[in-house]
């Protein structure tokens, strides 16, 4: 029992089964994440017989997607549904929405498909709400014991809702956690910028609701977005919006080079959406309704009165942008801390597996699209064990939905000790339309 002002410390495995023959036998999967990807690993591993729980650190499902629920995806709803998720929830009676076409909101995606598939039995049985993963290792073994180690059970330090730390051991872990909460730095060297400290009440995360939830914050304001991906774009448009009602209100856009290349894509993608962001953003700076400071090296960030002063270097000078709030849209990168125990092989640069980093690595190419690939190329020297869905991506922008189903479906079939289908990987995304092997240039997609 839990005392108050105490953490009870226990061991227990997540299934009632008796091991048999292994320590791993009866075991669960842990899938870390109940976002589509979590959700959909799932709904493969129920299809294939294999038991597993999934840790959902926020109070419902997709708590993530739901901070930005009022965004519209990029891609239609032909691409959102996994086929086997589909298979499951049309054998309770699910019907898939009428559009196949249209791309949906945040909300749209949550409501009519993630709460339907986290709210079958099978799965919702299985979903661990409120609960957090802290840490993931090996029962009894640091990340330096190798004897024995890949028959070893997984550990999971979890922290429930109501601050109760327990241990719950697995046969395998897919971590889909996701990198949305750990956004980037402001500071051009990856460093929190000097003073952010100070000032860290007047700083938003990427995807503020500017036109509902959150409009009283920022109608009349001088609003700074910092960023050059899809992120800022959508910000950027929805800013604009807001000034039509509430002209008094300033948009600033602080990018880092000197051309927004993610967000400046052709005619040719074949997602509407995303093609036609740049498009719209270009005319808000044509017209003088967004003012564009590129080239510009954030550096330090201090209280000017009830504003902020960023300071910067560009073009070899120090400037400074006098502002009331400051958009985060710097992108996203995986929070590794709480692997610190498991042994991992990431690329040196985008924090991505290392034989996944190639194809999606934006110093090297900034196609949206990306070779299929699943199990083998996530799975780490820790057997077992896998980054699937936007954290695989580490730091690099380019991720859809689509990639991440097919890339737990892989895993699914791998576990399932079907190598057949989990290497027989089939990939089909949209073209991005622009597609460059210039090292120089920056990805393109979101």
């Amino acid at each position: 029992m839990r005392k108050k002002g105490m953490l009870t410390m226990t061991l227990i495995d997540l299934t009632p089964t008796v091991a048999r023959g292994t320590a791993l036998d009866g075991l669960p999967v842990a899938i870390v994440g109940a976002g589509p990807i979590g959700l959909v690993a799932a709904a493969h591993l129920v299809e294939r017989g294999i038991d597993f729980v999934i840790f959902e650190a926020g109070g419902d499902v997709a708590s993530s997607m739901r901070s930005w629920a009022h965004i519209r995806l990029f891609s239609p709803w032909r691409h959102l549904i996994d086929p086997a998720a589909r298979r499951l929830l049309e054998s309770n009676g699910w019907t898939a929405p009428r559009y196949l076409d249209k791309a949906p909101s945040g909300a749209e995606l949550v409501e009519a498909y993630l709460e339907p598939l986290a709210a079958l039995e099978q799965i919702a049985s299985r979903l661990r709400k409120g609960v957090s993963v802290q840490a993931v290792t090996r029962r009894g073994m640091d990340r330096t014991r190798s004897a024995n180690r890949a028959a070893t059970p997984f550990a999971l330090r979890v922290r429930d809702s109501h601050g109760s730390v327990t241990e719950l051991t697995a046969r395998a872990v897919i971590d889909a956690s996701g990198t949305y909460l750990n956004p980037n730095s402001l500071g051009s060297n990856g460093l929190e910028p000097l003073g952010l400290a100070d000032i860290a009440d007047q700083v938003t995360h990427a995807l503020p609701d500017v036109l509902g939830a959150e409009r009283k914050r920022f109608a009349g304001k001088h609003i700074t977005v910092v960023g050059a991906g899809h992120s800022a774009a959508n910000t950027l448009i929805n800013l604009a919006t807001l000034i039509q009602t509430e002209p008094s209100t300033r948009v600033t856009w602080v990018i880092r080079n000197k051309a927004a290349v993610r967000i400046f894509t052709s005619d040719d993608d074949e997602l509407a959406r995303r093609a036609s962001l740049g498009a719209k953003v270009k005319k808000l700076v044509d017209f003088g309704v967004i003012e564009v400071v590129d080239g510009f090296e954030l550096d330090r960030l201090s209280q000017s009165g009830e504003q902020v002063d960023i300071a910067g270097t560009r073009d070899g000078r120090v400037e400074h942008i006098v502002t009331d709030l400051i958009v985060n849209a710097t992108g996203f990168r995986p929070d590794l801390g709480m692997l610190r125990e498991i042994r991992l092989d990431l690329d040196d640069i985008v924090e991505a597996p290392r034989r996944l980093a190639p194809l999606i690595d934006p110093n090297v190419h900034s196609c949206g699209t990306v070779e299929p690939h699943g199990f083998a190329e996530l799975q780490q020297p820790e057997r077992n064990f896998f980054i699937a869905g936007m954290k695989s991506y580490g730091r690099a922008p380019t991720f859809l939905l689509a990639t991440g189903y097919e890339q737990v479906r892989s895993i699914a079939a791998y576990l399932a000790g079907d190598l057949e289908a989990a290497t027989s990987v089939e990939l089909a995304l949209p073209a991005t339309g622009v597609c460059s092997t210039d090292a120089s240039a920056a990805s393109c997609c979101s």
